[in-house]
């Protein structure tokens, strides 16, 4: 036991440690993240996440690593499709691009937190009452047919429960001021409307935690090989944010693969107890899945609507 709680505590000084840099060294003045930036900074993370993964092979076992890439790479692309997401964010809130860095930091710091609480409730749960496997199976099996029948992705901020219940309690001024979430008019603290955009993020990032979270149950009840990986794949997602925003829509049959994959570990998870697929075959089709989907947004683009004339 003190061995793991040893592992806990490095693992997540050296995450805060990271986060640190960024914002305090190399973030310290507001910017807009350039694609060249963001590109490396994906990198870093990336190679991280591989040499944590190896780690894993050496300190613990080689099941435990092979654990730990599947879920990473299942966290990892369902990740990918926040970004859409994020960008229609900004948009409607017209965040300048220098600060949205910020935005997305503690957004995704707050989705550290509550990711671990939903992971240990998670594990919990099915390690007490064994047949909640099969309601997360079921409910990963109707997230990926409303996923891959979605045409079209709409934000509705007015309608989120969590920011109606703040704006009844909680003063927000018209203008934004700068990057700052709150100001202070004489005695009173009010806030501005860049936190209304961090509830917005943090709220959606919780929403898209409950498809995730029970996908990476379905290959793992490790909590600490579960946590790694959501921490590693959601840190580089702020990252990769900068470099593929643009070009998000140029993807458009990777939402069909991602639900594929929410549906297959929903299978998954409702064979449990007749048949236990092998990790490497599912790590084996979210790979194939997620290659096939690019391959088919490049060669089959997207046709435009051509304005009426």
């Amino acid at each position: 036991m003190e061995h793991s709680i040893t592992l806990w505590v490095v693992f997540n000084i050296f995450i805060v440690s990271m986060l640190i840099v960024d914002l305090k060294v190399f973030n310290r003045k507001p910017h807009e993240i350039s694609i060249r930036e963001s590109l490396v900074w994906t990198a870093i993370w990336v190679i991280l996440a591989v040499i944590f993964g190896i780690g894993l092979y050496f300190y613990m076992s080689p099941e435990s690593s092979l654990e730990y890439f599947t879920g990473y790479l299942i966290e990892k692309s369902l990740s990918v499709d926040n970004i859409f997401v994020f960008l229609l964010i900004f948009t409607y809130f017209g965040v300048e691009p220098k600060y949205q860095h910020r935005v997305l930091f503690w957004g995704i710091f707050g989705a550290l937190v509550f990711r671990l609480i939903f992971i240990l409730v998670g594990v919990a749960l099915i390690e007490q009452f064994h047949w909640i496997i099969y309601l997360f199976g079921a409910f990963l099996i109707f997230t990926g047919i409303k996923l891959g029948l979605e045409k079209d992705k709409e934000i509705h901020p007015d309608r989120n429960p969590i920011l109606l219940i703040i704006r009844r309690f909680i003063p927000i001024t018209k203008n934004y001021h700068g990057q700052k979430f709150f100001i202070k008019r004489g005695k009173r603290i009010i806030a501005t409307p860049m936190f209304v955009v961090l509830v917005v993020i943090e709220t959606t990032d919780i929403v898209f935690a409950l498809d995730s979270i029970p996908a990476i149950m379905a290959i793992t009840r490790d909590t600490f090989i579960i946590y790694s990986a959501n921490a590693f794949a959601i840190l580089g997602l702020r990252a990769l944010y900068f470099a593929l925003s643009g070009v998000m829509r140029l993807f458009h049959y990777l939402h069909y693969g991602l639900a594929f994959i929410l549906v297959y570990i929903g299978v998954k998870m409702l064979l449990e107890g007749v048949y236990q697929i092998p990790t490497m075959v599912t790590l084996g089709i979210i790979i194939s899945t997620l290659t096939l989907s690019v391959i088919l947004s490049i060669f089959f683009p997207k046709e435009t609507e051509l304005p009426k004339p």
